[in-house]
């Protein structure tokens, strides 16, 4: 259902090096990085769809997030949303809430809020119980 999700960025080189290793966690690989363009994308291990873009914005102006917007990433497990909360956070993100269980969503949803440099708003969840 989703071809792509697409983020702002006013440095592309920067926000590159800051999902880089975030996507990486979660079994994702850069697709492309184009300084030029101001435009960088991952995808899947396995390829295709649906791809996480970062770049500037098309009318010129700056990137700014929208009031309410955010973008999910799905993790393997809770040890994966610990991880990428903390990596956030010493790469320069900021802590919208940290990593537990929220089961005013269901009993089993456990995420991690931050904003990336550029504001950006991301959440990083695990919807399975925790493993034995």
């Amino acid at each position: 259902m989703i071809s792509h999700v697409n983020v702002g960025t006013d440095d592309i080189v920067a926000a590159q090096a800051f999902y880089d290793p975030l996507m990486a966690r979660l079994g994702w690989r850069l697709r492309f990085f184009n300084r030029e363009s101001g435009m960088a994308g991952w995808e899947p291990v396995a390829g295709g769809r649906p791809l996480f873009l970062l770049c500037r914005p098309f009318d010129g102006g700056p990137a700014v997030p929208g009031n309410g917007a955010m973008v999910a990433l799905l993790a393997p497990d809770r040890a994966s949303v610990d991880d990428i909360h903390r990596m956030a956070l010493a790469a320069g993100g900021t802590d919208e809430g940290g990593p537990g269980l929220r089961p005013h969503y269901h009993p089993n949803y456990y995420g991690a809020y931050f904003r990336d440099r550029d504001g950006n708003k991301i959440c990083v969840c695990c919807h399975a119980a925790e493993a034995p």
